[in-house]
C-alpha cells in the first residue's frame, strides 16, 4: 500500500514539475494537484488514486461525444495506422479523409461541400478566417481584412483566431495581436449588459452589427464570425430571428458569415450541426472536437463551392492536415451516430434531461434559469432573483467541487454550471447527475448561507 502511495505522489509531483497547465492559477493547482486519469469506459472515468467518476461534461472540452473504450473507433486507427500511417499534405491525400469530406458534405448546411482539414478548433477557425480574406481580397474587395466578432466569444488560441476570442481572458495576455479585429454584442439569455428584453437585446445585437460593418468600413470588412450558441456563460441560445438578421445584413454588404461550430458540431445540439437546427445559412463552418469524439486531434472548415473555387490557389499549409488515422476515427464515429441514432437520442434525452433539472432546481433561490439545446445544459445561478445579479463565480465553483466529490465531473463557466455529457448517456446517468447537481447545490447554499 505504501508503494503505491508513493507511486502516486511522484505521478503527481513529477506532472507539477515538468508539465505546463493551462486556464489555472498556478497557486490552485499546487494545492488541488491536477487531475491525473488512468482509465475510461463508457461514460465514466478512473484517476491515478482509483476513484471513479461519472463525466458530465465529456472531458472538459465536451469534445468525448461517445464516452470512453470505444473499441470500433480504436481498431479503426489501428487499421489505418497499419495500412497508410501518413499521406503527407498539400496534393497529397489518402482514401479515408476523401471519403470523410464527401460524407461530411451531405451533413452540412447551405452547400458547404468543399473541405480543408486542420488539426483542432483553432486551426480551423484559423483557416476560415485565411479563406475569408483570400476570397475577398481576390474577388470584389482587395483591401478587406478586418473580422468582426462578438463579445465573450471563444475561437481559439493561435494568433488569428485569438483575435476574435474575447473569452477566458487568452486575448489580452497576447496582445498586440493581428490588426482588423473588432468586437460588438452577442446575444444572452438571462442577463445581459444593457438589462434589456431578451427579444429586444437579441434585435440589438443584429442591428449592432451593422453600425459596425459602416463604422469599420464596408469595403474593409472581410468577415462576421460567431458561434451558434455561445459558450460563455453557460449554453447562450439565439433568440429567434437573430441569425436571419445576420444573414441579411452580411449579404447587403458583401460581408463573409463565419460559424463556429468546433463545439455545437456532430451532436451536441441535437442535430448535426446546430445551424441545421437554427436555420443558420453560413458561408464557412468550422468543425473540430467530436469529429472524431476525442479520440484523436481533428479539425475543419467546410466553405461554400464558389467561394474556394474564386481562389486559384490557396496559400495555406498545415504538416497533419487530413491525417489518415484521424480520419478513420472520424469516419468511424460518423458510422456509430447515424448507425445507432445517438443523434436524435441526444436530443430527445437533452430534453429530458432538460425538463429533469428545471423540476429539480428551477425554484432554488440561488438559480436564476435552466438552459439547454440537446446535450448541451446549463444551470446560471443568480444572487438576487428579482434583479438577476449573478451569483460570484467562487460560489458556481464550489458548486462543481462539491459535485465532484459526489463523483459527478461538470464544469464551472463564469455565472453558471456547464454539462455536456456523452451522446451515450443512459437516462439514469442523467438521472445521478439531476439528483448530484441538486444535493451539492443546496448543500453549498446551506453552508454559505446564500438562500
Amino acid at each position: 500500500m505504501t508503494e503505491i502511495s508513493d507511486s502516486r505522489r511522484q505521478l503527481e509531483q513529477q506532472a507539477l514539475d515538468h508539465v505546463i497547465f493551462t486556464l489555472i492559477p498556478t497557486a490552485d493547482l499546487e494545492a488541488g494537484g491536477a487531475n491525473i486519469f488512468v482509465r475510461g469506459e463508457g461514460v465514466h472515468l478512473e484517476d491515478h488514486t482509483g476513484r471513479r467518476y461519472l463525466d458530465m461534461i465529456s472531458a472538459v472540452t465536451r469534445a468525448n461525444s461517445l464516452g470512453y473504450g470505444n473499441r470500433e473507433i480504436a481498431d479503426a486507427v489501428k487499421r489505418q495506422l497499419s495500412t497508410l500511417h501518413y499521406a503527407g499534405t498539400a496534393s497529397n491525400i489518402a482514401p479515408p479523409t476523401i471519403e470523410l469530406a464527401t460524407r461530411i458534405a451531405e451533413l452540412t448546411p447551405n452547400d458547404l461541400t468543399k473541405l480543408y482539414f486542420a488539426n483542432d478548433g483553432s486551426e480551423a477557425v484559423e483557416s476560415a478566417l485565411k479563406i475569408a480574406k483570400h476570397y475577398q481580397i481576390t474577388t470584389n474587395k482587395p483591401r478587406a481584412f478586418k473580422i468582426i466578432s462578438r463579445w465573450n466569444a471563444y475561437h481559439g488560441a493561435t494568433m488569428g483566431a485569438i483575435g476574435a476570442t474575447d473569452w477566458l481572458g487568452t486575448r489580452h495576455i497576447s496582445e498586440p495581436g493581428m490588426p482588423g479585429y473588432s468586437q460588438i454584442p452577442g446575444p444572452m439569455c438571462y442577463r445581459n449588459p444593457f438589462n434589456m428584453d431578451t427579444a429586444a437585446y437579441g434585435e440589438f445585437c443584429a442591428e449592432y452589427l451593422e453600425k459596425e460593418i459602416l463604422h469599420q468600413g464596408p469595403d474593409l470588412v472581410a468577415a462576421f464570425i460567431a458561434e451558434p450558441v455561445m459558450q460563455a456563460n453557460g449554453v447562450q441560445i439565439p433568440p429567434d430571428g437573430y441569425f436571419d438578421r445576420v444573414r441579411e445584413i452580411c449579404d447587403r454588404y458583401g460581408v463573409l458569415l463565419i460559424i463556429d461550430e468546433v463545439i455545437c458540431g456532430f451532436g451536441r445540439t441535437g442535430d448535426w450541426f446546430a445551424s441545421n437546427r437554427l436555420g443558420i445559412k453560413p458561408d464557412l463552418l468550422t468543425m473540430a472536437k467530436a469529429m472524431t469524439a476525442g479520440y484523436l486531434p481533428m479539425g475543419a472548415v467546410a466553405v461554400r463551392p464558389e467561394i474556394i473555387d474564386a481562389l486559384p490557389v490557396f496559400r495555406h499549409v498545415h504538416t497533419f492536415s487530413g491525417h489518415p488515422a484521424c480520419a478513420a476515427a472520424a469516419n468511424t464515429v460518423i458510422t456509430i451516430k447515424m448507425r445507432e441514432g445517438l443523434i436524435e437520442q441526444g436530443r430527445i434525452n437533452g430534453a429530458y434531461f432538460l425538463d429533469s433539472l428545471q423540476e429539480a432546481v428551477g425554484g432554488h433561490p440561488i438559480v436564476g434559469e435552466v438552459r439547454g439545446i440537446g446535450m448541451w445544459l446549463a444551470i446560471d445561478f443568480t444572487a438576487d432573483k428579482r434583479t438577476r445579479a449573478p451569483l460570484g463565480e467562487e460560489h458556481v465553483r464550489a458548486i462543481v467541487q462539491r459535485m465532484r466529490q459526489h463523483g459527478v465531473i461538470v464544469s464551472a463557466i463564469g455565472t453558471a454550471l456547464e454539462i455536456a455529457p456523452s451522446l451515450i448517456s443512459t437516462r439514469d446517468d442523467l438521472d445521478e447527475a439531476c439528483r448530484v447537481a441538486t444535493l451539492s447545490i443546496n448543500e453549498i447554499a446551506s453552508e454559505r448561507g446564500l438562500a
